[in-house]
């Protein structure tokens, strides 16, 4: 199992069963309420449900968990690719929802940033993809996690993306496999 700098190990993650502590960590990066953090707890349970869903954790020698991230093969008729379907049509991308592997969530806790942890996590994820390629969706801003993903080899394919109830707009991103490395 890989290893990050400050020894915390990547490894198999049972989100179903840790989906609570796996969505506090969330709320912390994201700043996510109390509200929002049930609504999530349903949809990660129920995308764990689906063919290919896969997860991973960094877990600290405490066994605490510092990040996680979870993904899947893409699939046409859910929700998200619905969403993002017409924008990435518009800019002559919507093939991209074919044959990829979707990074649905991921986030390490703010005192686990900045030590590879993240890139750790979204390379050993795809790694094991079967998929030819990756996509997924960051919000539309000059952030950290953008800068990340831009250095493996992600780039812009729809931005100003509007999903409902969400109060920034969303970039969809997508690399060929595998992910570029330093």
């Amino acid at each position: 199992m890989p290893r990050t700098p400050d020894d915390v190990v990547i490894g198999p993650l049972d989100l179903s069963a840790r989906v609570d502590e796996a969505l506090a960590v969330q709320a912390v990066a994201f700043g996510l309420g109390a509200e929002e953090i049930a609504v999530r707890r349903q949809i990660v349970l129920r995308h764990m449900t689906y063919p290919g869903a896969r997860a991973l954790g960094a877990t600290t020698a405490a066994g605490r968990l510092a990040g996680f991230v979870y993904g899947m093969p893409n699939d046409r008729t859910h929700w998200w690719s619905t969403v993002v379907e017409p924008y990435l049509r518009a800019q002559g991308h919507a093939d991209w929802l074919d044959d990829s592997f979707v990074i649905t969530e991921l986030h390490v806790h703010p005192h686990h940033q900045n030590r590879g942890i993240g890139r750790a996590l979204i390379t050993t994820i795809t790694d094991g993809a079967t998929q030819p390629r990756s996509i997924l969706s960051a919000i539309d801003t000059d952030s950290p996690a953008r800068g990340l993903y831009h250095s493996l080899g992600y780039v812009d394919l729809a931005r100003q993306v509007i999903f409902p109830s969400a109060p920034k707009p969303y970039a969809v991103m997508g690399a060929p496999l595998p992910l570029r490395r330093r």
